[in-house]
């Protein structure tokens, strides 16, 4: 059986999420943290064999005090993130198992994602060596400059990116290894970078990543529209009390 690491990418500075006394990752979702919701569909799988954590340095004696039970439940590293987000995840990157075969970076802030997407990437990734879910552009785009549209970008062929972008794990680490300074915005880009082929999985638009307010109250609606036998069972004491939902 192959065997899959985690990286969940928790260091990001949530500077466009507005005000709140907390990072977006670390707030409550109707009862549990955004990122232990964001972690879910990957515990207790057997081919996941490592779970690590990205945190902020200014941010890891806290989150260690704060989480500490779930942390225990879930048996997540913690590793100091960096300044931007590539610097995070090749932090982490850096202790994955040499015994692991395939990588998952996947956003703290998306608490929405599906065993069943989980699974249809996981198999790409194994297929491909390298897939990420994402969703088609349905909207019509406008390039804007001072206020006006100066172009309509035509949407054909453009998709979303989401997480978990999923990756043999020699193929991340010769792309890490190979990016010299480049702030890459996702892992994608980066093995895009060496000239290898990325597999797209088509997942549902509703894996959103809350990056404002209004996700979250968003997420905050679709997290009852999920398909309730896709979830996990959750673990004690994080076990979600909401009467009618089908863990099985």
């Amino acid at each position: 059986m192959a065997s899959f690491a985690v990286i969940l990418a928790a260091a990001g500075k949530s500077s466009r999420f507005g005000k709140s006394n907390r990072k977006k990752p670390f707030l409550e979702l109707k009862g549990r943290p955004i990122w232990v919701r964001a972690l879910e569909p990957f515990i207790a799988r057997d081919d996941v064999q490592q779970v690590l954590i990205s945190i902020a340095p200014d941010d890891l004696d806290w989150f260690k005090e704060q989480f500490r039970a779930n942390l225990a439940f879930m048996n997540v590293q913690l590793v100091a993130g960096g300044a931007e987000r590539a610097d995070s995840v090749q932090n982490a990157l850096s202790r994955v198992r040499n015994d692991i075969d395939y990588v998952a970076v996947h956003d703290a802030a998306r608490p929405l994602l599906t065993k069943a997407d989980v699974n249809k990437v996981f198999a790409a990734a194994k297929k491909h060596g390298a897939a990420i879910p994402a969703c088609p552009v349905v909207s019509t785009l406008k390039r804007v400059q001072g206020g006006r549209i100066v172009e309509t970008v035509p949407r054909a062929d453009l998709w979303q990116a989401q997480t978990p972008q999923t990756f043999r794990r020699e193929l991340l680490l010769r792309a890490y290894a190979q990016r010299n300074g480049f702030q890459a915005t996702d892992e994608a880009q980066l093995v895009e970078r060496l000239g290898e082929p990325v597999h797209v999985v088509e997942c549902p638009a509703i894996n959103l990543k809350i990056t404002t307010q209004e996700d979250f109250r968003m997420a905050e609606v679709l997290l009852d529209a999920l398909p309730k036998k896709e979830g996990l069972r959750p673990f004690h004491p994080f076990a979600d009390e909401r009467p009618g939902v089908d863990w099985s």
